[in-house]
C-alpha cells in the first residue's frame, strides 16, 4: 500500500495528463483507427514505463534485489528508444516500421548487459555502474529524437504555428536526454511525465490547426488558402499549380483507398519540396497550389525541380504550371489563372503522349 501511495504521489501529474489525453482522443476522434490505436499504445507504453522506473528506484536501497533491479534497468533503457520510435510512427505519416530496428538492436545489447555489464551494472552498494557502452542508450534515444524533429519539420507547412510546437517537443525531449547528467538519476523519475506533457501539448496544437488543414494529406486546405492569401497578397510573387495525372483511373481500377494513397504520397512530395515562405495547399480533389511569398523566380524554378525530382521517385505523376510577378501589382486571381493555364497545357501534353 505504501508503494502504491508513493507511486501516485510521484506520478499523479502524469496520470492526469494521460487521462486527459485519452478523453481528448475520443472527443476529437479525427484520426484514422490505426492512428488511434497507435496513440493509445503509446500512452499505455508511457504508463507502463512509469511503473518500471518507479519500481527500479523503489527497490534500489535493497541489495538483495540486485537481479530484479538489473532487469528493470534493462526494461527502462530498452523501452525509451521503443517509445521514441513509436512516437515517430504516430506523428509522422507513412513512416515505415523499419524505424524500430535500432531499438531492437539496443534491446539485444541491453539484455546481454544483464549478464556482462557491457552497458550497465551494479556495484556492491547496488548503485549504477556504466559499462563500455554505457552511453549507447542515450545515443540511440538521441538519434530517434533528431530523426523525429527532422521529419516533423520536413513534412510541415513551415509555418510558425506548426514550428513552435515542434520546437517545444524538441526542447522537452532533449531535456530528457541531457538533464539526467545534470541532476542525476532522480531526473529519470519524471522522464515519462515530460514525454506525456510534451506530446499532449503537441497534440493540442494539432487539433487547433485542424480548421486550416486538409484531413487527408495534412496540407493547408482551400479555406486557409483564401484567408491567408487575402492577408498577405502583396507579398505573393508566384503561384505554382499542380494536378495529379490519372487519379480517376486509379479510383476506377484500384478503388478510392488507392486514390487516397496516391494523393497523400504526392502531398508529401510537395511538402518536402517547399522551403521558407512557400506554402502548399490542397484546393480539392487532385488539385494543389503552392504559394510563394517574396521568392525570387530562380527559387521558384528550383522548387519545381525539387517537386519533379521527388514525384519521379514515386509511381505517380503530376502536371505543373507556374506564374511569377515580382512587383505586387497583378491580382492574385490573374496569377492563379495564368499558372492554371500552364498546368492544363502540361496535362494535355501528358495525356497526348500517353494515349
Amino acid at each position: 500500500m505504501d508503494a502504491f501511495k508513493d507511486y501516485l504521489l510521484q506520478n499523479w501529474i502524469l496520470l492526469l495528463v494521460l487521462g486527459a489525453f485519452v478523453v481528448i482522443l475520443f472527443i476529437t476522434s479525427f484520426s484514422s483507427r490505426r492512428t488511434m490505436i497507435r496513440l493509445l499504445l503509446l500512452l499505455l507504453s508511457i504508463f507502463a514505463l512509469s511503473i518500471v522506473v518507479f519500481s527500479e528506484f523503489y527497490i534500489q536501497p535493497v541489495q538483495e534485489n540486485s537481479t530484479a533491479r538489473l532487469v528493470l534497468m534493462f526494461i527502462r533503457y530498452s523501452a525509451t528508444p521503443f517509445i521514441l520510435a513509436l512516437l515517430i510512427v504516430v506523428l509522422v505519416k507513412h513512416q515505415k516500421l523499419f524505424v524500430f530496428i535500432p531499438a531492437f538492436i539496443l534491446l539485444i545489447i541491453d539484455f546481454v548487459s544483464i549478464f556482462t555489464g557491457i552497458v550497465f551494472g551494479l556495484d556492491a552498494e547496488n548503485s549504477l555502474v556504466r559499462g563500455p557502452l554505457g552511453f549507447l542508450p542515450y545515443a540511440v534515444a538521441g538519434l530517434y529524437m533528431v530523426l523525429l524533429i527532422y521529419l516533423l519539420i520536413k513534412r510541415s507547412n513551415k509555418r510558425a504555428i506548426e514550428i513552435v510546437p515542434i520546437v517545444f517537443l524538441a526542447v522537452a525531449l532533449s531535456s530528457g536526454l541531457i538533464f539526467p547528467f545534470v541532476f542525476g538519476a532522480a531526473f529519470s523519475q519524471i522522464f515519462c511525465t515530460i514525454i506525456a506533457v510534451s506530446l499532449f501539448i503537441y497534440y493540442v496544437f494539432t487539433v487547433l490547426e485542424l480548421a486550416k488543414k486538409d484531413s487527408l494529406t495534412g496540407l493547408l486546405n482551400r479555406q486557409a488558402y483564401f484567408v491567408e492569401t487575402r492577408r498577405s497578397y502583396k507579398d505573393i510573387t508566384a503561384i505554382v499549380s499542380l494536378d495529379m495525372n490519372g487519379l480517376k483511373r486509379i479510383n476506377d481500377t484500384e478503388g478510392h483507398p488507392a486514390g487516397d494513397e496516391a494523393l497523400v504520397t504526392l502531398a508529401l512530395c510537395f511538402a518536402r519540396a517547399c522551403k521558407a515562405r512557400q506554402s502548399a495547399y490542397r484546393m480539392g480533389g487532385d488539385e494543389f497550389v503552392i504559394v510563394c511569398r517574396k521568392t525570387p523566380q530562380e527559387e521558384v524554378i528550383k522548387l519545381i525541380e525539387r517537386i519533379e525530382k521527388y514525384v519521379s521517385e514515386t509511381k505517380y505523376t503530376c502536371s505543373i504550371g507556374y506564374s511569377y510577378h515580382d512587383e505586387g501589382t497583378i491580382k492574385l486571381e490573374d496569377l492563379l489563372k495564368e499558372s492554371d493555364e500552364k498546368m492544363y497545357a502540361d496535362k494535355a501534353e501528358f495525356y497526348n503522349k500517353n494515349k
